[in-house]
């Protein structure tokens, strides 16, 4: 292996902290600064209900108004003015009148903060579901907060994405536009509260056009084919009037270059804006400010603006050792929330005020995680079996020697995400039982370039598995794991590859866990046109580049899926799903049960009730992660 592993003296303790350390709900999900930098809203749990607690942003400053929404699945809180909260949750559902199986439906309330009323968006517009698509964007129209909404508007009975203006003050609704042609996909609005974009995506033919409105009059300026996806909109320009969109270079498609298209004509490729990762926009206008790059496990901001640029290093100096994410500043970009994301002492968020110079801890996001529950992570690097280089993540269990240790192979969903160092709840619940934790970056995960995600297409259950079974025998060959106590875990595409670690690279693992895997790969792959409506749309053309077959039907799919497979299974098998779930359907890990009973295969499903892809709820989470724990523990025991 790459990195030297540290080797540490003593016997390992009996028991760690408690899982509900881990398995709760963060004590604190999400801070938000006021524009005027007077006011934190802060999402809050205790470890399973949720509420966004509001006080004072000074230091000791008192709690203003507390707004308890219990189970409720939070999905943003933005700031309109400084007395207002947009507050945006989500709820799986099936809805009176309309086809398809469940959806994920968003809505979203205005809390005022002074008189403590909330106001759903949405509640009086004719002719709409009372929904949110995205959370809202909000302008300063002659000094009123207004909420501009993607909404859904019905023309001939079919819904599409309609932009919507909602006065904050009054409550007044209608459409700041005429409504979204079929196929628009997202918006823009200027800083002066005017529509200035929208995506349009044809799904049947995998082409994206991008429409600006300019003296009143939409037109299309930009075309371009994008198979596997709608290009969207990444928001506004350096000048906050232009529209950021991630093109497709049009000599290597996987290759993208950030672009500004104006409305008076001409487009414009940002500087460095291809090496960036994520965007910094404005607080206030939300023009373009900079954005970060991950270079190799360093987060790095930079900044168009000199001044932002030292603002930022200035943060950063306070903090020398640790790698912070920006989280909200206020509208004079003087004080900033940052998310710090430790390996070694948690993840925590604190608060950064330019003009003194000062760094101020607000909480850590787990209060009950001691140092004594933290973990050590190392960045590591193996060769693959046709010599690929794979990077990746080793937690270590604490007052272990690293010799000869108990494994669990964690792979990452997506699978084109890819894992970052930094506080990871499930590894770290892991190692505190005792087991060493592998998250490696196989083929395909995105954040090493293009040629490393094409390594990945075409290869579900073939090289994308074999280059996480490299990565125990690299680990074995070290002396650092008994290859003998391997177990894998994951969830989402890492559930599908600990299930094809049971079926498809076998005599590598001892035991297989899945949390909401795929396991019928033809039948997932229906589901989802019954979802999209659609026989040929975008989400098939995805995965099927990466399984490589011709349609649901190719023959190939069927010798990648563990489910068809379950006679091969030589190993104890845990299933976990979540009833709820709208991303890969229940039903994956039912068939996966019924073809592992009917060959005679240990298996054992465990049902998430009212549970979603996210694991969103804090009961269920720690329902999840007991199971697994008691499965590790029977069936590869850490000591």
């Amino acid at each position: 292996m790459a990195a030297a592993v540290c080797a540490s003296s003593g016997s390992a303790s009996a028991e760690g902290p408690p899982l509900s350390v881990y398995g709760g709900l963060p004590n604190l999900e999400e801070v938000e600064i006021s524009p005027d930098g007077g006011k934190l809203a802060i999402i809050v749990t205790n470890g399973e209900e949720r509420s966004v607690m509001v006080r004072d942003a000074a230091e000791g400053g008192k709690v203003i108004t507390v707004l308890r929404v219990g189970q409720t699945k939070l999905r943003d809180i933005k700031w309109a003015g400084s007395d207002h909260l947009l507050v945006t949750a989500s709820a799986t559902t099936m809805v009176f009148a309309l086809s398809g199986p469940k959806r994920e439906y968003w809505k979203t309330f205005d809390y005022d903060i002074v008189t403590k009323k909330q106001t759903f968006l949405m509640k009086d517009a004719p002719g709409t579901m009372n929904v949110v698509l995205t959370p809202p964007t909000v302008r300063f129209i002659d000094g009123t907060p207004h909420a501009f909404v993607e909404g859904v508007y019905f023309v001939d009975r079919m819904g599409r994405n309609t932009l919507y203006r909602i006065n904050l003050k009054t409550g007044a609704t209608k459409m700041a536009s005429a409504s979204g042609l079929e196929g628009t996909d997202s918006w823009l609005v200027s800083p002066e509260g005017e529509p200035l974009a929208q995506s349009v995506y044809d799904e049947e033919k995998g082409a994206w056009s991008l429409m600006l409105k300019s003296g009143g009059t939409w037109s299309t300026v930009e075309k371009s084919a994008s198979r596997t996806g709608s290009l969207g909109l990444e928001g506004l320009g350096r000048d906050g009037h232009s529209a950021l969109v991630w093109m497709r270079d049009p000599k290597d498609e996987d290759q993208l270059v950030l672009r500004e298209f104006s409305p008076q004509g001409g487009s414009t490729e940002v500087p460095q804006g291809g090496a960036f990762d994520q965007l910094v926009h404005a607080p206030g206008d939300g023009a373009l400010l900079g954005g970060y790059a991950l270079v190799g496990d360093e987060r790095r901001y930079t900044f168009f603006d000199p001044k932002d640029q030292a603002n930022w290093d200035a943060l950063r100096a306070t903090i020398p050792d640790e790698q912070p994410i920006l989280a909200s500043w206020s509208d004079d970009r003087r004080k900033i929330v940052v998310f710090v994301d430790s390996a070694a002492l948690g993840p925590a968020y604190a608060l950064y005020d330019a003009d003194a110079g000062t760094l101020r801890w607000l909480g850590g996001t787990y209060v009950g995680l001691t140092l004594d529950g933290i973990s050590e992570v190392q960045s590591i690097k193996y060769k693959a079996a046709d010599g690929l280089v794979i990077s990746g993540y080793l937690t270590l269990p604490k007052d272990r020697e690293a010799k000869n240790l108990p494994l669990v192979v964690l792979p990452h969903g997506g699978p084109m995400v890819r894992d970052t160092l930094g506080f990871d709840w499930w590894s770290q619940a892991l190692a505190s039982r005792g087991y060493a934790v592998l998250q490696p970056n196989f083929r395909g995960s995105d954040g090493f370039g293009p040629d490393f995600i094409r390594a990945g297409y075409g290869q579900w259950g073939k090289a994308m598995q074999t280059d996480l079974s490299a990565g125990v025998r690299g680990l074995a060959r070290g002396g650092i794991i008994d290859p003998k106590r391997v177990c894998i875990v994951g969830a989402s595409y890492g559930g599908y590859a600990a299930l094809a670690g049971a079926t498809l690279d076998q005599g590598v693992y001892r035991c297989a866990a899945s949390v909401a895997g795929p396991s019928d790969l033809p039948r997932m792959l229906i589901d989802n046109n019954h979802l999209q409506d659609s026989t040929n749309n975008s989400t098939l053309r995805y995965w099927l580049r990466f399984m490589n077959a011709d349609g649901v039907k190719d023959p190939d799919l069927a010798a990648i899926s563990p489910a068809r497979l379950a006679d091969k299974v030589a190993i104890p098998v845990l299933l976990i799903h979540g009833k709820d779930d709208t991303v890969v359907p229940y039903v994956q890990s039912t068939l996966m049960a019924d073809a592992l009973k009917k060959a005679g295969k240990p298996v054992e499903l465990v049902t998430l009730t009212g549970e979603d892809h996210w694991l969103s709820r804090g009961a269920t989470r720690q329902q999840m992660l007991n199971a697994v724990v008691g499965f590790l523990e029977k069936n590869n025991p850490p000591n």
